[in-house]
């Protein structure tokens, strides 16, 4: 008898019986586990509540059930069990939070190269009036950490301050344009050419009408300190402001969007002060649809001659419904078109996406900020909106075309992402920068002169060489600057020679400033085009600037300088200890 077929079957029935005997074991483990989850949940929300004065047998009831509910959502494990936290509650037993990934966005960049003027002698460019970058750095140093490169924008750094340029005296002609060249503090054998243009200035009482439609994130990412109490406080701040014949309306956005405030007298200000107040944070974030609905808002209220804005606050985590940066430039920039400009506010730390804000508010006709701090709010909502919100030069453009028999080199510092093609000046449908009434905005070249022995780049073995001949020996420069009367379709032009007879033998305290701000922000991004200036060197030339300080902006620089170069571990203890 063949017995191998015999012991076969033995041994399949003795295998079936050994995994059952274990599957009903692990069964009996896992009914265990839950029952054991089950008990510790309703311990943990009896003792919470037994601790309090008068105990809820209701909420005891809920607070079960919802233990019950965790216990049937979650596996077991035979290593960790979950801390149970009721609903609505902060459990006592809820483990620490693990910390946020980081995961801002900036959008990468490189610093503009220095150009040969006889290769290429025109630079041209947008004016920006955004501030964003200088206080959202002034967060990462305040907070103890060095601010990534690509956060770092120089033209935003600079233009964060008050130059006191002379306003123009009739508004025929928008802006006074203010020129100075001066030696570069890093190098003597370079030039800095500084450029300002500042807007005229109009009292609060005349500037017309306002529709505004706040469009706030109330996301559950908002929910910080940081971000949407500190935005209720700083909008608080603007309300303030707002006189009768202004117009506010609140448009909020999470998993969806809503109208909170229909379009509001500014006088009462009471129904709109409550409309903040109810705002809480929570949900997914539909950003897009958002800013479609605030701008039909924005569009049913809309002022002929008036100003209407919108102001988009958010942390920028879109993440939901359209969120392509890309996407949403399409989607702004196509409702520019109906007179609408976009203010967009930053706020908050770990996942603020300024690459977004940024962008939107470039090409919503508008301008950036980022609110780090009431007071913040306070300078940007309070005492700058007015003159922001009232636009008084549209598609304002700089080109600057430099003389080769004078100038060997030159580099604009900053506006990367404002860079225009030499074509584009000329192209009225091209879309520029716009400035307030009050605003300046600042742009500096760093200039060599032929024969200074300043040049950077080696001249060409092989190249063919011809002597550049002129009829202009005295100019440096002739700086154009283009621009449209807010409504009108065709740019006007202003040309002015900048002659190498205006050259300053000692640079003024505006020259100063502008250059300590440059060098700062080049200093946070690694020092490739500040030569051999160190942090030290940086707050002896900010600390020696003689200009009103009302606010106390400069004084809060020079600690800005003390507290990156002890980030960047080049501090010199006596020199800040002072």
């Amino acid at each position: 008898m063949n017995r191998k077929p015999l012991v076969l079957i033995i041994g399949l029935i003795l295998l079936t019986a050994c995994n059952n005997q274990t599957k009903k074991e692990v069964d009996a483990e896992v009914r265990a586990e839950k029952q054991n989850q089950l008990e510790t949940g309703k311990l943990m929300a009896s003792g919470n509540r037994l601790r309090q004065d008068q105990p809820d047998r209701k909420a005891v009831a809920a607070d079960m059930v919802a233990a019950e509910a965790y216990v049937q959502q979650s596996p077991p494990s035979p290593m960790v069990s979950k801390p149970y936290t009721a609903i609505g509650k902060t459990s006592a037993y809820a483990a620490p939070a693990e910390p946020e990934q980081n995961t801002e966005k900036y959008k990468n960049f490189n610093d503009n190269p220095i150009q040969i003027t006889s290769e290429n002698p025109v630079s041209t460019f947008s004016i920006d009036v955004d501030t964003g970058s200088y206080s959202n750095v002034r967060r990462m140093l305040n907070n103890g950490t060095r601010p990534p490169a690509d956060s770092v924008r120089a033209e935003e750094i600079i233009n964060y301050f008050d130059f006191g340029y002379a306003a123009p005296t009739s508004r025929r002609q928008p802006f006074s344009v203010n020129t100075e060249i001066a030696a570069a503090p890093w190098n003597p054998k370079h030039q800095l050419m500084l450029v300002g243009i500042k807007g005229y200035e109009v009292e609060r009482s005349q500037i017309p009408a306002a529709n505004i439609v706040f469009l706030i994130d109330t996301s559950g990412s908002m929910s910080s300190e940081d971000k949407l109490p500190l935005l209720i406080s700083s909008f608080k701040e603007m309300v303030g402001k707002l006189r009768p014949q202004d117009r506010v309306s609140i448009v909020v956005y999470a998993g969806s969007a809503g109208l909170v405030l229909p379009a509001t007298s500014g006088d009462d200000k009471e129904t709109i002060l409550r409309s903040l107040d109810r705002l809480q944070a929570g949900g997914t974030t539909n950003g897009g649809e958002g800013i479609a609905l605030a701008y039909k808002i924005a569009k049913d209220n809309f002022i002929s001659n008036g100003v209407n804005r919108v102001i988009l606050a958010t942390d920028g985590d879109f993440n939901v419904g359209i969120y392509d940066t890309e996407m949403l430039k399409t989607l702004v920039a196509d409702q520019r078109k109906s007179g609408i400009a976009l203010t967009t506010l930053g706020f908050g730390q770990g996942n603020y996406n300024d690459q977004m804000a940024e962008q939107l508010a470039d090409v919503g006709n508008g301008n950036h900020a980022y609110i780090d701090n009431l007071n913040e709010g306070k300078k940007v909502l309070a005492e700058e909106m007015s003159s922001t919100m009232m636009t008084i030069a549209e598609d304002v453009k700089i080109q600057v075309e430099f003389n080769p028999s004078v100038v060997a080199e030159y580099r604009l510092i900053g506006y990367e992402n404002r860079k225009l093609n030499r074509e584009d000046f000329n192209n009225d449908k091209i879309d520029a920068g716009e400035i307030g009434a009050g605003h300046d905005v600042t742009a500096l070249y760093e200039i060599t002169l032929v024969g200074s022995g300043g040049e950077s780049v080696s001249p060409l073995r092989y190249a063919k060489t011809a002597s550049v001949t002129t009829s202009k020996p005295d100019e440096i420069a002739l700086l154009r600057l283009r621009y449209k009367q807010p409504g009108n379709e065709q740019s006007q032009l202003i040309e002015k020679p900048m002659l190498r007879s205006g050259i300053s033998a000692k640079p003024s305290n505006r020259m100063k400033l502008a250059a300590s701000l440059a060098a700062y922000a080049d200093l946070l991004r690694g020092g490739k085009n500040s030569g051999q200036l160190k942090w030290n060197d940086l707050r002896q030339l900010a600390a020696s600037v003689s200009l009103p300080d009302s606010w106390g902006y400069r004084a809060e620089f020079i600690g800005l300088i003390d507290q990156a170069s002890r980030l960047t571990g080049t501090a010199d203890v006596a020199q800040i200890s002072e």
